[in-house]
């Protein structure tokens, strides 16, 4: 896969959402994000900022209901579009286990892009919401994102005291994790796994 073009273009229409999603895993860290959920864009852009990607999503959804159709539907664009982006997975590190603090805040995600989803959040939030946005829905996106690009995702948040600084450090070590996973070793040859496909 190496010298290819690692990136996907998605489309989703339904009846709750409309959303057109480009995703290139090998990019400078520039996003250009227009949702109705703009703690979600804040989120995406420091995923997309931390793990040099390029991202751009527009989306409409049924927010006056709540955010929830929106934010689960861009889980499933950006999962369907890593995926794609990474084809056979040739050549990938596939592994990845990183920390990032923010303030008080510790976060850990771990990432095996096995062709396996799964999808474990351990922490405790002590807010039910920062700003207009639903903290349970953290975990419905990260869970959509694992399931659709069918990889394994554990995300620990270690500590905090402030909800805004924990989601956050959750999403930047994503993007740092999923950059490293994602990565090119030299030194793999072909898929990296003994059965030969991912």
């Amino acid at each position: 896969m190496a010298g290819e073009a690692r990136r996907a273009d998605i489309a989703r229409k339904t009846n709750e959402t409309d959303i057109q999603l480009s995703f290139n895993v090998d990019g400078a860290g520039t996003s250009k994000l227009e949702t109705d959920v703009p703690f979600l864009n804040h989120m995406l852009d420091l995923f997309t900022k931390h793990g040099q990607f390029d991202l751009s999503v527009e989306a409409r959804g049924d927010v006056d209901i709540d955010d929830h159709h929106t934010v689960e539907d861009i889980g499933i664009c950006l999962g369907a579009a890593l995926k794609e982006a990474l084809g056979d997975k040739r050549g990938i590190k596939r592994y990845a286990s990183v920390f990032v603090p923010m303030d008080e805040a510790l976060a850990q995600v771990v990432i095996d892009i096995s062709g396996r989803p799964h999808f474990e959040l351990k922490g405790e939030f002590p807010a039910a919401t920062v700003g207009t946005f639903t903290v349970e829905l953290v975990h419905e996106f990260l869970w959509k994102l694992a399931l659709e690009s069918r990889i394994t995702l554990h995300v620990i948040v270690h500590y905090g005291r402030n909800t805004h600084h924990m989601i956050e450090a959750v999403f930047k070590a994503l993007g740092r994790a999923l950059d490293e996973a994602t990565s090119i070793d030299p030194r793999v040859q072909g898929v990296p796994s003994t059965k030969g496909v991912l």
